[in-house]
């Protein structure tokens, strides 16, 4: 029996027994994590709202064995808050459903439990910050937060150089099977001609030039926004539920 320690976001929580919760973590140094927390749906229990989706905690584990992740649910013994995220999400509606919408995606992208994946819940701590805050709108954070897990988690997408003969751009096309933008010799089939403001827009999401991505036009917006959309899709080889709840 151990007791372990780390801190982390909180993915979702399911209900377990008559006063139990299962909850789902990405942690920063065991990756993700599902743990049980006793009681917590009591009315009383001030455990509970600490353990809420959004919520940035540092949480103590305990678990029979030696490793954290092993053939049984370790339990969560003990909780502080680090950020309150969900303070500034859940009261509005175009940030819960993006906020929901980077939970899941964090969640998809770390499959493996107990699997350490530092640099996407470094990510996902980051936007979570921003989004709370509000410094961006809902919906720009959202797409470029889903643009950097893919990068980070190997699918980075290319916006200058062919995707596929590296020639120098800027090229036109853009086939999410081919990984970006491609050039008119290497077009396949699938692939669609987006306007070139759409594709400085997602350029500027990935390398977080956001005074370009903040004047960005709505049109062009969407037009980035269902790019970002199926080149996910392609690469979890199935959607978000929660995506189609976000406003553009």
């Amino acid at each position: 029996m151990s007791l372990f320690r780390d801190d982390g976001i909180v993915l979702r929580t399911q209900k377990l027994g008559e006063a139990d919760r299962i909850i789902t973590l990405l942690t920063r140094g065991h990756g993700r994590v599902r743990a049980v927390a006793r009681g917590v749906r009591r009315t009383k229990s001030k455990f509970g709202a600490r353990l809420e989706p959004f919520s940035h905690a540092d949480v103590q584990f305990f678990a029979r064995g030696s490793e954290l992740v092993g053939r049984s649910l370790p339990l969560c013994t003990q909780t502080e808050i680090i950020a309150p995220y969900g303070n500034g999400i859940v009261t509005d509606y175009a940030r819960y459903t993006a906020g929901t919408a980077m939970l899941e995606t964090a969640e998809r992208f770390t499959e493996n439990e107990g699997e350490p994946a530092v640099q996407q819940y470094l990510l996902l701590v980051g936007a979570l910050r921003t989004l709370s805050r509000g410094e961006h709108e809902p919906h720009l954070i959202l797409d470029a937060f889903l643009l950097r897990s893919l990068a980070v988690n190997g699918y980075a997408p290319s916006f200058e150089d062919c995707a596929k003969c590296g020639i120098h751009g800027p090229n036109r096309h853009f086939s999410v099977a081919a990984g970006g933008v491609i050039c008119g010799d290497c077009r396949v089939p699938g692939s669609v001609v987006p306007s070139a403001e759409a594709i400085g827009l997602l350029s500027a999401l990935l390398t977080g030039d956001w005074p370009t991505a903040d004047a960005a036009e709505p049109r062009h917006v969407r037009e980035g926004s269902g790019l970002v959309s199926a080149y996910l899709h392609w690469h979890l080889e199935r959607g978000l539920r929660s995506l189609r709840y976000v406003e553009k």
